[in-house]
């Protein structure tokens, strides 16, 4: 059981698109905005703004969804394709910061008799 666990976390992929698109005109703005529709049509997932992640089952699977993105690159900018395993991926530290709101200022407490 414990060596199919191992197989299968180096056997499937992650697919990482980082891309870095101009947006001065209109027409480089439609290019991002289609770019990114694209991708999530295709199965990936917003990481961050300009990085969409895809789990593939298997590296044939990858080359699958490599193919396509290649096909959907726009004719400036720049792209970039990562594949990591399973494994490789799980050992990604990620961290949610938010900035920190002020302390509510305290009202006027009313007093009743």
């Amino acid at each position: 059981m414990k060596s199919h666990l191992r197989i299968h976390q180096y056997r499937t992929m992650w697919l990482l698109v980082f891309f870095d698109l101009p947006v001065m005109t209109k027409k480089e703005r439609k290019n991002a905005a289609k770019l990114r529709k694209d991708l999530l049509d295709d199965g990936f997932t917003m990481f961050q703004y300009s990085v969409y992640i895809r789990h593939c089952s298997s590296r044939e699977n990858a080359d699958v969804h490599e193919r396509r993105v290649k096909k959907m690159i726009p004719e400036l900018g720049k792209i970039a394709i990562l594949r990591i395993t399973d494994q490789q991926f799980g050992l990604m530290d990620v961290f949610y910061a938010e900035k920190k709101k002020p302390n509510p200022k305290h009202g006027i407490q009313l007093e009743l008799f």
